[in-house]
């Protein structure tokens, strides 16, 4: 009686080879000698020595560019505004103000023209550096025209607008020592009055703008 013979070798009667999943999909990645497996849902690590890969910042928090050129003429354009508006406050109260009355209202103004600009400056100019550095200048000179542009007001309101011609003629820098101070002792006056209002500008549009 015959012995059953092993079935032969026959490579067509083999299961097919599953085809491995790219990685991500199913089929872990074949790490490195001597690596952990990786899984699927994980990032493989970043050799050493090579920055992380930099992740898009969220929609929303985007760190949007300033307008210093418009911030400056904005500033600009403010400046002139406010200085004119206290230019007709002494011409409508010259009389009545006395030594005292006229450097709180100086104070007062040089106040009101750095706040203005330095919010107007931070909320366009934003981060710019040269937008806060342009308040700080623009604020100081509408404090000194302010004052000065008063000047020839009150010389017209007295003497009419031929005085004006008579004054450029005999010495124009009169508005600019009226400012200055010339009875002695209010030059401390007249530059405090500019510090504060580079300061004020300087500061509110610092404080602003790193906040946009």
């Amino acid at each position: 009686m015959s012995q059953p013979q092993p079935p032969q070798y026959n490579p067509y009667n083999q299961p097919p080879a599953m085809p491995q999943s790219p990685p991500g999909y199913g089929a872990p990645q074949q790490p490195y000698p001597g690596q952990p497996p990786i899984q699927s849902w994980q990032q493989p690590p970043m050799p050493p020595g090579q920055p992380y890969p930099q992740q898009p910042m969220p929609f929303g928090q985007q760190e949007k560019p300033g307008h210093p050129v418009g911030a400056f003429f904005l500033g600009y354009f403010a400046s002139v505004v406010v200085s004119l508006v206290y230019s007709g406050i002494v011409l409508a109260t010259y009389e009545d103000q006395t030594k005292d009355t006229a450097q709180i209202v100086y104070m007062v103004h040089a106040l009101l023209n750095g706040a203005i600009v330095g919010a107007l400056i931070g909320l366009v100019g934003r981060r710019s550096g040269g937008a806060w550095i342009s308040g700080a200048i623009i604020a100081p000179l509408g404090v000194f025209f302010g004052h000065t542009n008063a000047v020839p007001m009150i010389i017209a309101d007295i003497n009419g607008m031929a005085a004006i011609g008579d004054m450029m003629e005999a010495d124009p820098f009169i508005p600019a020592k009226a400012w200055w101070g010339s009875q002695g002792d209010t030059e401390w006056v007249s530059l405090l009055g500019l510090v504060i209002a580079a300061a004020m500008a300087w500061v509110l549009a610092f404080a602003i703008g790193r906040r946009r």
